[in-house]
């Protein structure tokens, strides 16, 4: 059974951590992608709650002050494992952006089928947009980046793993 109140409390927090943050193509406000993965969750796998609020907070750890331990706080172990398993390691001075992006991926990869799909659904997300507005970037680097992902993310939902497969192949040539 969903709990509205836990994702209803999971997406105010998600509101107020990314405040007046934007997304890079299209200025709308950030907290619209964690939103959008969340649905993308809903729309095409069997999910839980914790995996629903998960998905909205998946970059609060990244991109706000919100802490893990914060997380553990208001939401408790499990949505807090779920969102570590979704958040990047790497730090710029660990490497350049394809020894970074691997190390990210290898992490993912240690997660639980949740978190992995959590994953899928943020590259689902993620792929739209940049497929959208900016090519240059899906080919020089995005699609194989995310193709190593996938490669290795081998828990996730499989309806989720053939989208986002789907997504890659059907641009891979595109220019």
């Amino acid at each position: 059974m969903i709990n509205k109140k836990l994702i209803n409390d999971a997406l105010m927090l998600s509101i107020e951590a990314h405040g007046d943050q934007r997304r890079k193509y299209t200025g709308e406000l950030y907290v619209t992608h964690p939103i959008h993965v969340a649905q993308i969750l809903e729309d095409n796998i069997e999910h839980t709650t914790e995996m629903i609020a998960a998905a909205l907070l998946h970059d609060v750890v990244e991109d706000t002050p919100v802490t893990f331990s914060d997380l553990t706080a208001k939401f408790g172990d499990h949505i807090a494992e779920l969102v570590h398993y979704c958040s990047n390691v790497s730090e710029k001075e660990d490497g350049n952006r394809e020894f970074r992006k691997k190390m990210d991926a290898d992490h993912f990869a240690l997660g639980p089928p949740e978190s992995q799909s959590i994953k899928i659904a943020d590259l689902i997300s993620n792929a739209e947009s940049i497929i959208e507005h900016d090519q240059k970037f899906f080919h020089k680097a995005f699609k194989h980046e995310k193709q190593y992902m996938l490669n290795i993310l081998t828990k996730a939902d499989p309806i989720l793993l053939i989208k986002a497969q789907s997504m890659l192949s059907d641009n891979w040539d595109t220019k």
